[in-house]
């Protein structure tokens, strides 16, 4: 548990303007001046989703302002992050020049890792956008009327019966057959998923973990009147595909000939390159969340191939003695394995909740030189109120 003088430490630095100015960091920089409580109003969430980081919801990332800190503090040659995600590590390190690699165990999360780093042919990229949405609009058309067409896309899958309404279910399986007839595949597999995200049968306000569909009207906390269930998913796939479009392109604008590699694989085992001297990573929080169940609606779409029996810490796993030391074997295993590939000192910066102070240093070959507190502002969705994190600064031993 954070004891009572860093909390006070963290209140005393609210009274205080948190920092903003990011291309003001140095490797000069005193980490213990940074001042990293954000509220709303010094970093609001259109700086925190800015361009890439917003193609598609993800539990449990770190904003990218806390990488690109970090890496302007420490200018490493080779980041790497064992524990990949959403790809924030890799996007940011991209964005500064900085070659990078990522593992993830999730395909998901390998798939959108790729799309966000990739480069892309950007008038291709808008005539593809533009021709996939016309023919959906289409097909759309013809839905009510054409049982030929309706045939077409229909699914076996229970999950996705169970999920989606009829519309809904044949505009998601009409866009995923589109897809082929295209270059940029896995980009507008991603805008399918994100689509399917917010057209399932659930509540506007617990779009991350809901239980039951919703198939009534019902009482929306966050529209503050009664919701009806979605219908439709043309409406999310036209919207995010435009998004995405616009996103890209913002993206292209700053993005650079860094070298990015994502491996699908489990990190306590993958091939590296040598001459790592930087890991930056956000481990799974254990007992938390199950990161492959949490993008369920994409594996049945998609057919993509579940893992989810290699997950460190899921939360189905619950937070036991037994389960506690299991996490953390299977966190130190990462390390001891990441280290062989690193350079002589190199660092490993880890961002946790570690309320059970389950992380050593010295269990997985690290040292530790430094750790900064912050507090976090958790803003969306009906989960709980704020909580605390620290960024572990380890170096290899």
């Amino acid at each position: 548990m954070y004891d009572n003088v860093i909390a006070q430490k963290i209140a005393k630095q609210y009274n205080q303007q948190p920092l903003t100015d990011f291309a003001s960091v140095k490797p000069e920089t005193d980490i213990e001046t940074l001042n990293l409580n954000w509220r709303e109003s010094d970093l609001p969430e259109y700086k925190r989703t800015k361009h890439v980081h917003r193609l598609h919801p993800y539990l449990g990332k770190f904003i990218p302002q806390l990488v690109e800190i970090f890496l302007r503090k420490y200018k490493p040659t080779l980041v790497y992050d064992p524990f990949a995600g959403s790809g924030t590590t890799l996007v940011e390190a991209n964005a500064l020049g900085i070659d990078s690699v990522g593992t993830d165990i999730s395909i998901f999360n390998v798939l959108l890792s790729r799309v966000k780093t990739a480069d892309y042919n950007i008038p291709l990229l808008e005539r593809e956008i533009h021709d996939i949405l016309r023919r959906l609009d289409a097909y759309k058309s013809k839905f009510s009327k054409d049982q030929k067409v309706n045939k077409l896309f229909l699914t076996k899958s229970e999950y996705i019966q169970k999920w989606f309404a009829p519309n809904a279910q044949k505009e998601l399986l009409c866009y995923s057959r589109l897809i082929k007839d295209y270059t940029y595949q896995d980009l507008l597999k991603v805008i399918l998923s994100r689509s399917a995200r917010s057209a399932r049968l659930v509540t506007h306000y617990d779009l991350d973990f809901p239980k039951e569909p919703q198939t009534k009207p019902y009482q929306c906390y966050k529209h503050q009147r009664t919701c009806q269930p979605v219908e439709e998913a043309y409406k999310f796939l036209s919207r995010y595909t435009i998004d995405t479009l616009d996103r890209v392109k913002e993206f292209s604008k700053i993005k650079t000939k860094a070298k990015v590699i994502v491996n699908h694989a489990d990190s306590r085992e993958v091939e590296l390159p040598m001459g790592i001297d930087m890991v930056f990573t956000s481990p799974p929080y254990i007992g938390l969340i199950d990161y492959h169940e949490q993008h369920k609606y994409a594996y049945e779409l998609l057919g993509l191939k579940n893992n989810e029996k290699r997950e460190i810490g899921p939360a189905k796993n619950g937070q036991s003695q037994q389960a506690k030391q299991d996490y953390i074997k299977g966190i130190n295993d990462v390390f001891l394995h990441t280290r062989k590939f690193m350079t002589p000192k190199g660092l490993a910066l880890i961002v946790v909740n570690d309320k059970y102070g389950l992380y050593k240093a010295e269990d997985a070959g690290f040292k530790e030189i430094g750790r900064v507190e912050r507090h976090v502002n958790r803003r969306t969705g009906r989960r709980g109120g704020a909580f605390y994190e620290s960024i572990l600064i380890w170096q290899k031993i």
